[in-house]
């Protein structure tokens, strides 16, 4: 009996293939010697890895110690660009095994809306419901900057050729000449890739960070969600009775559309200002509105139906009449001429709006349209036109998916969130206070009398800002900015800014002062009770998220807000920091602050009968509240879903989801099917057992205490991260245009919470992914005996939050190397506090890993995860040279060497370790 085929095998021979082409590429370009000794540090480093063999250990530090300043950075481009071509070698194999799947006719995979709907449907969920979700829901991945985005757009753009001539491959079985030309082209590929600079030699401009973002609409969000779109329709066509006798038919709402902080977050960074905010959604538009151009066009190229052999409804012959398309071999083709006839009014829309000039004249001049509605009427005529007279295939194709881009994406393709923090708003509104009634003291107040100030002013439409009056740049930027929103919805819709964050909220003036300031803008209208954009406000620290529930209550509870609500169809976001509360109190403390938080909320909100919409603030990595999104939404608590959620996308993860157009769609649907089970279906977790409740408490006590015990209470803590981390190179690499802390200081608390994850990522330790774990559970066991560890275990077994909490934590232990943390720790140059410190660090880590594994049952860490396990396999051999030369870099830099090269390849490993872990920041 033949044994069952090796489903890796593929992968295994992707990476051997990219990794030959990769030497080749080396030797040809750098030569022999250079070649021999980065395959000797690869064979050593995977022996290492393989046997655990200390031989093979202190040879390889020996070579990497021996190597000569100029081959250290070819060294390290090497092992990073090998890195590089191993994540998309496992991003196609993922694509292939799902789509092997698809082929076998297997049953739908968990995360597909298929299977999603299969089980609705065996429990009963019927059209009515499902309408229901779809008409209210909103899922909406929010992509953002941030100062840990390494990648260079050009380094991406190499990236997609190569995968694409990967799936290439995959999917067309070649001639031996075709093989030998896809062969060439690879190598083609990789050499570029090689000559590709690296690393940016200028920092990054917001305007750069908003390109960098739009290329992920041209890639993904513009042509795959329209077609997820489709397939949802058509599942929900075909497998739920009664679904197309609906009024609606068969289409949906625009439930899931991306959004955007690029260009339009503030908080801390100074660089995005009014001017920038319209630039950014300038572009936005232009990009929009460049699709729709040149799918126009070829939607013309292919409708040909001539008047003769097909009816059109009255309304497509009066568009075809009015439009100003008069070229005779077009007389009987209607669709064609109305298509002429929309892409000119278009086009006059491109250059009125942006200033944007159609890539292919118009047949004429044609009055613009007034907004993305009218346009997409038009293109309703043409559907409704083709399926009334028996073509509703040729409906089917591209004029359906521009009907859909339409609806998601308008013509400012994604909304544009502000943000700033809620001292930045309380300082202006004291300063325009102040100028108009001097004394008035506002900063000075209560909280209480801030709110009954703030309300008597919301009360009236008097406005309190003067022309003739010299504020300070910081209230006239926030004046700016609103006043620019305000011109926004004017020229591209009220969708094109939707939200303002507060970040740091702990009370109700923080967000009436935001009120306030929309009202000085015209976005807030007090005598129609009409609120233009959502006050949504953040809370982030442990403190914060405890409070939420009690801030909340007192807002819904004030008859003026409350007013204002209404004309948002009585919706309040809420969006909640996983990366501050991580920082402010650790990882379990963090998860079970959020988890409170949502549980109270969901009550207040019910209490005021207001529709709570939340917004997780989650990054890439663990410590930042990372960790597959399937899992996540499934695990939020019972009532805190219900449809609507927003989720904020960051740095590398964007590329890991979105860059490949099939992972992309994937990951979007995998949002979708989250969403609508955790709304419809029941869960094991709904309804937590209230002895799970109180362990967790006690958990979370001890691990906050020893967290802060650590990070904010032991003295010279501080030193001690700056020492032993990258964290001072880290700000000073061009990756993100906003700076790494909010103050100049050195302060943790002022440090952003990115490049704090970002730190101890690069040294491997991983700290703010499980820190206070191990002592927390040692802590339980003392009080509670062996009932306790009981206890656990079945928590992890009934408990969907706890599961996914101790998940993602054995993914980010598997990730840690203890061995070379303790490298980074020799940085720190006073020894005792060395000595001091990393004991400790060590110690906790152990505690944390022996925990996990007798929770869980596993034998070693990621026994539940296979594929993962299999990447690290694969990955961390090419990853451990990188971190041996950033040390001896980082060394010889703190030195007092100040040669160029030095800093460079520091800079080189920084990237080469982050694309190696992947979600790092």
């Amino acid at each position: 009996m033949n044994p069952p085929p090796d489903k890796d095998q593929p992968l295994r021979d992707d990476i051997r293939l990219l990794g030959r082409m990769l030497g080749d590429t080396l030797r040809d370009q750098e030569g022999e010697s250079i070649y021999a000794v980065v395959e000797r540090i690869r064979t050593l480093s995977i022996r290492c890895h393989r046997d655990d063999d200390t031989e093979a250990r202190a040879e390889l530090n020996a070579v990497l110690d021996g190597l000569a300043p100029g081959q250290t950075n070819m060294v390290v481009r090497a092992f990073s660009y090998f890195s590089h071509l191993a994540n998309i070698a496992e991003d196609q194999h993922h694509i292939r095994r799902s789509r092997a799947h698809a082929l076998a006719g297997s049953k739908p995979r968990e995360g597909s809306v298929a299977h999603t709907l299969e089980r609705a449907q065996a429990l009963g969920v019927d059209a009515a419901r499902l309408t229901e979700f779809f008409r209210s829901a909103l899922v909406s991945p929010v992509l953002t900057a941030h100062p840990t985005e390494v990648q260079r757009k050009s380094i991406l753009d190499c990236q997609h050729k190569i995968a694409d001539l990967l799936a290439e491959r995959d999917r067309n079985p070649l001639t031996p000449e075709e093989r030998e030309a896809h062969e060439e082209a690879m190598r083609r590929a990789v050499l570029t890739l090689w000559q590709t600079r690296m690393l940016r030699t200028a920092k990054l401009s917001v305007m750069d960070e908003v390109a960098n973002a739009l290329t992920y609409y041209d890639s993904t969000f513009l042509r795959e969600l329209p077609r997820l779109y489709n397939r949802l329709e058509d599942l929900l066509c075909a497998r739920v009775e009664g679904w197309t006798a609906r009024p609606e038919g068969c289409e949906l709402s625009s439930f899931l559309r991306p959004g955007s902080w690029i260009g339009g977050d503030r908080d801390g960074n100074p660089f995005v200002t009014a001017e920038i905010l319209a630039a950014a959604m300038r572009a936005q538009s232009r990009r929009a509105l460049a699709f729709y151009l040149d799918q126009l066009h070829k939607l013309g190229a292919s409708l040909s139906p001539a008047a003769m052999l097909a009816d059109i409804s009255p309304e497509l012959a009066e568009l075809a009449r009015q439009s100003p398309d008069r070229n005779p071999h077009r007389d009987d083709e209607p669709y064609r001429r109305a298509i002429a006839g929309l892409y000119a009014r278009l086009a006059a829309t491109a250059r009125v709006l942006d200033d944007l000039e159609a890539p292919r004249h118009a047949v004429a001049e044609a009055a613009p349209y007034a907004d993305a509605a009218e346009f997409s009427a038009d293109l309703d005529v043409l559907h409704r036109s083709l399926t009334a007279s028996g073509s509703a295939l040729l409906a089917r194709g591209r004029l359906r998916r521009l009907r859909r881009a339409v609806s998601v994406f308008g013509f400012h393709l994604a909304p544009l969130d502000l943000r700033q923090n809620s001292d930045v708003h309380e300082r202006t509104v004291h300063e325009l206070f102040e100028a108009a009634r001097p004394g008035t003291d506002y900063a000075g107040r209560s909280e209480d009398g801030r709110i009954a100030l703030l309300l008597a002013e919301l009360a009236t439409p008097r406005l309190l800002a003067s022309p003739f009056v010299a504020y300070s740049d910081e209230t006239m930027g926030e004046l700016a900015i609103f006043r620019a929103a305000r011109e926004i919805h004017r020229r591209y819709g009220k969708a094109a800014i939707e939200n303002a964050i507060i970040s740091k909220t702990d009370g109700v003036s923080d967000i009436l002062e935001v009120a306030l300031l929309l009202k000085e803008a015209g976005l807030l209208r007090p005598r129609e009770g009409e609120l233009d954009v959502n006050i949504v406000p953040l809370f982030e620290t442990i403190g914060d998220l405890a409070a939420s529930g009690a801030t909340m209550d007192k807002l819904l509870g004030l008859p003026a807000y409350k007013r204002l609500l209404e004309s948002r169809g009585l919706v309040q976001e809420c969006m909640l920091g996983y990366s501050d509360s991580n920082k402010d109190g650790g990882f379990l403390t963090s998860g079970w602050a959020l988890y409170r938080a949502e549980t109270e909320l969901v009550q207040v909100f019910a209490r005021h009968g207001v529709a709570l919409r939340l917004f997780h603030g989650r990054g890439g990595s663990v410590g930042r509240g990372g960790g597959p999104s399937y899992q996540a939404i499934l695990a939020q608590p019972a009532g805190a879903v219900q449809g609507r959620i927003r989720i904020t996308e960051q740095g590398e993860v964007i590329a890991s989801k979105y860059a490949n157009p099939e992972l992309g769609r994937r990951n979007l649907e995998i949002l979708a099917a989250a969403t609508l089970e955790a709304t419809l279906l029941p869960h094991e977790h709904d309804d937590p057992r209230p002895e799970f409740i109180a362990a967790m408490a006690e958990l979370s006590d001890h691990a906050f205490r020893a967290y802060r015990n650590l990070v904010y209470e032991t003295p010279e803590f501080e030193r001690y991260f700056w020492e032993s981390t990258v964290i001072s190179e880290i700000a000073a690499l061009n990756i993100g245009s906003r700076p790494a802390s909010r103050k100049k200081t050195t302060a943790i608390e002022d440090l952003r919470a990115i490049p704090w994850v970002f730190s101890w990522a690069q040294c491997r330790l991983m700290l703010p992914g499980w820190y206070g774990f191990g002592a927390a559970v040692a802590a339980f066991q003392a009080a509670r005996g062996e009932a306790g560890m009981k206890l656990l275990v079945e928590m992890n077994r009934e408990w969907g939050f706890f599961r996914t909490l101790l998940s993602n934590m054995d993914m980010v232990l598997a990730k840690t190397d203890i061995a070379i943390a303790e490298r980074y720790a020799q940085l720190v140059k006073d020894a005792a506090l060395r000595d001091a410190i990393f004991p400790r660090l060590k110690a906790e880590w152990r505690a944390a890993i022996d925990a996990l594994l007798a929770i869980t049952g596993q034998a070693e860490l990621l026994d539940g995860n296979p594929l993962l396990k299999r990447s690290i396999r694969n990955r961390f051999p090419y990853l451990d040279p990188l971190n041996h030369l950033q040390i001896e870099l980082l060394r010889r830099y703190r030195g007092g060497e100040t040669e160029e090269r030095l800093q460079r390849g520091i800079h080189l490993t920084i990237n080469g370790v982050a694309a190696g872990l992947r979600n790092s920041g």
